[in-house]
Parts: C-alpha cells; structure tokens; sequence
C-alpha cells in the first residue's frame, strides 16, 4: 500500500506580515505600560508616607494616635526635629515616624545632623551622652533632647527576671512639640521642709515627658500658696506640719486648690496635723500600719505589701481596664464617715476586711493580730471634692512610688500617681499617648504537631504540585497530537 505523507502550508507573505504588526503592536504596548508604571511609581514615591504605607502591626508601631493629631494639627508655628544619626545607621521605625510627623503639618520639618560632619552640634542642647537616633525638638528659644533609651524603653520584670521593651517614640515627641510651642505647662509645687524623700526617678521623669513643671515649695518662707500652682504635691514627709501650714492648706484647697498627698506611717512620732487635713471631710486617720488577713490581698507573702481592691473612677479605671494591680507597701489605715463636711468623699484603694493595723508600727515583731490592734477594712487611697471645686488625692503610702516597688506592680504605681496628678490639672491630648508594647507573643506547637506540618511541607505538598504539574503537560501533548 503506498503511503501518503502530509505537507504543512508554509505560511503566506500576508499572514508574515500581519504575525509581524502584531509582535511589533505588542512590543509597542509593553514599552508603553513599563512608561506608565516608571510614572507611576515616580509619582507615589512623591506621596506622603501616609498615604502609600500601611501600619498592621498589632501594636499599631508605625501609625500615630489621634492624640499626636490633634497636638500636630493646632500648630501655628514652626517646629524643627533633628535627627541626630549617621548615614547608614539609621532606625526603619523612628525614619517611618519622623515621615508621618512631616506629613502632618508644614509647620514641622525634620533635619538630619550626622554627628561625623556636626560632632559639637548637640552641646547647645544636652550634655548627656548623644547615641544614634536621638533627636532634639526646637521651636525658638525653647527645646527638648530625647536620647535613643528614651524612645525605646526596657523595664525589668520583677516576676519573670526579664525586660519587656516598648516603643515611646511618639509620646515622646508629641510630648516635646507640646512643651516647645507652649510656655504656660502645668505648675506643680513640692512641699519641703519636713524631711521629705527625694521622688523617685521614674515618676520624676515621667512628670517631665507630661510636661509637667516642678518646683519646690517651703510654706515657711511665703504668706500664701503661689497663684500660679495647679497642684501642691507632698511625698513621704519625715515629720509633720505646723498648724499655720495645716491652716494654708486647708484655705487653698477650700479656695478651689488641689492638694496630692502620699503619705503614710513615719518611724518616730505621728503625722496630726497634716492628717487633719482629711479629718474636716469625714476621714480620720488610724495609727499603725495595715496588715492584710487574706492572702489574695497581699504581694510576696508580704503581709504589708498590700495590694488593694479599686474602685472604678477617672482615677483607676485605665488601670482595671488593662487589669494592672498598684501594690501599697507599708500604709496607714483610713476610714471614712458619712459626716463629709459637704464634700464627696470617693474611697479608690480599700483593704479587705480580714486586715488590720498594728499599733506597734515600725516596731511590730509579728504580723499575727493582737490585743488593741484595729480592724479593717480600710481605705489606702481617697478622692476629696470640696463644695468651692477644691480636690484631695491622698495615698497612705509613702514609698509605693519607689522604682522598686514600681517595677514589682509592673508600673501601675506610676501610673496610679500620673493618674491622680492629671485629673487634678487636666491632662493634655500629649500627655495621654501611652508606649508601644515590643514585646512578641510565640505560637507553641507540640512535637507531634510539628512532625505533621513538616512532613506536609516538605513532602506531600511537592510531591502533589509535582504531580498536578506533570499531569498537567501529559494532557497538553495528547492534545496536541489530536489536533495534529
């Protein structure tokens, strides 16, 4: 039988051509979409970071708060941030906030200042020590250096004995816009002249970031409180006060004054007068220190180390709300009549009521209940409203602010005492921007768990792409030999 073969056509000069225009079409296009994209990409890069960058980090790392907004928006001056860093050493997170800061408002720039080409420019603003991403806040003749261990903050964690690191950078530059364009910050005035204790380190620096001034205060030396106080503040007095400074006191807090107070049992002698500051609005003052019966209510089977239940007010409620726990070592007990004197009387800390206070004090060699000591419960912390919009914050602890013991309640003691001062003075849209947890949660898996998901990824899913793919070009060939 003879075979016939089959001759393919070979293409027509009309069909080269048209096949030509179209590759040449193609190519036409192809350059023209790359033109477009090169334009495209030219032009977003030109955008505001906040528009082109998207912040889905659980801790919110790279946006800024609606409190930043605020203070940023309402500028009417110019700010300059400097950025002290050399080239190549410079921190992704703290360049994307700069970037949203500037894209805020025209009345920020921020200017870089490598310490290599600039080694003296940081003098005329600190003599701390200048590390790589520190940055100085100017507006005039007024301005703040915020060092790098200000941004990123790492706190000893007294339970676990590690450090939990968090990010400040936002409130701490919102913080120093807000001081930088704003002379009049509010005034706080510490009492002296009754062996008080110097305040701790953390508070202290924790009333500069709030722009917070403060200033010491002797009622010996002035005939009257200062016009300009927002607050007076005493921290853990030694001895007690006079009767004229009880009696100035109480007038300027009748006069609409605020009065904070942490004070709690002294060595030698007893705190009267200053106590009865409290006793005109119902609140009397036990002597002793309170001893907690109820093991849930106490730290470190410390029995003094008291850990107190809060009560919900402007005061505690960020606290319940983030379930942190402030710890009141060695208080005095307070108790609160219904004779208020016209006042309203809020008890925010209180003991349980298997507690009690030794009357022995500093000198008790037991903490097991005795004759004539007195029983609980009592308040470890009040709120004083006067009729003439004076107000008391009093805390019958005179050390619960102690970097100690700060550390051990995880910085809810700080943040107790802030708490107090800013419903007293009002707090500002920078002083509410809190740090941004670094700390990172871990997924844990079992053995077996892991076993499975290893031997998924590294065995049954290539081998099963492998055979979709193989699959794949076997019935492209029949297909094609069918058509052929």
């Amino acid at each position: 039988m003879k075979k016939f073969s089959v001759r393919r056509p070979s293409p027509s000069p009309a069909r080269s051509r048209i096949a030509l225009q179209g590759g040449s079409y193609s190519l036409m296009l192809t350059a023209v979409v790359l033109a477009l994209l090169v334009v495209v990409n030219i032009l977003v890069s030109m955008l505001p970071t906040s528009l082109t960058k998207y912040d889905i980090s659980a801790a919110k790392l790279y946006s800024v708060t609606s409190n930043t907004k605020a203070v940023v928006n309402a500028l009417e001056e110019d700010v300059t941030i400097y950025w002290i860093v050399q080239a190549g050493e410079e921190d992704a997170v703290i360049e994307n906030l700069l970037g949203k800061y500037e894209s805020l408002s025209d009345h920020i720039t921020v200017v870089k200042r490598d310490p290599d080409v600039y080694p003296t420019f940081t003098e005329q603003y600190t003599d701390e020590t200048v590390s790589n991403n520190s940055l100085v806040v100017e507006h005039g003749d007024r301005s703040r250096f915020i060092g790098y261990d200000d941004i990123y903050l790492y706190e000893a964690d007294m339970y676990s004995y590690t450090y939990s690191t968090s990010f400040d950078g936002e409130g701490a530059i919102t913080s120093a816009i807000d001081y930088v364009v704003n002379e009049d910050q509010p005034r706080i005035y510490l009492l002296e002249g009754h062996g008080e204790e110097e305040l701790p380190y953390t508070f202290q620096e924790q009333l500069e970031k709030e722009n917070m001034e403060l200033e010491q205060l002797s009622l010996l030396t002035v005939d009257e409180i200062p016009e300009d106080a927002d607050c007076i503040m005493i921290y853990a007095p030694a001895s007690d006060i006079s009767q004229e400074e009880r009696d100035m006191l109480a007038d300027y807090v009748s006069g609409g004054g605020k009065l904070l107070v942490m004070a709690g049992p002294v060595v030698d002698g007893t705190l009267e007068e200053l106590y009865s500051l409290l006793s005109d609005y119902g609140v009397s003052a036990n002597e002793g220190i309170v001893i907690e019966g109820d093991r849930e209510h106490y730290a470190f089977q410390s029995p003094f180390a008291l850990l107190p239940d809060m009560a919900s007010s402007d005061i505690t409620d960020s606290l319940l709300e983030e379930r942190y726990y402030p710890i009141l070592p060695l208080s005095l007990g307070l108790t609160v009549s219904e004779d208020d004197g016209g006042a309203t009387v809020t008890e925010l800390l209180t003991t349980s009521s298997a507690s009690y206070s030794k009357l022995a004090g500093y000198d008790l060699e037991t903490y097991e209940k005795e004759e004539g000591d007195i029983d609980g419960p009592f308040a470890l912390g009040v709120s004083v409203e006067t009729s003439g919009g004076g107000e008391i914050v009093w805390f019958t602890s005179s050390t619960f602010l102690s970097d100690i013991y700060n550390a051990y309640s995880s910085g809810a003691n700080v943040d107790l005492g802030m708490n107090a001062l800013s419903s007293m003075v009002g707090e500002s849209e920078a002083m509410a921007i809190r740090s941004k947890s670094l700390n990172y949660n871990y997924l844990t898996i079992s053995a077996s768990v892991s076993s499975l998901l290893k031997a998924l990824m590294i065995g049954v899913f290539p081998l099963l792409y492998l055979g979709i793919g193989v699959g794949v070009v076997l019935r492209r060939r029949r297909l094609q030999n069918e058509t052929i």
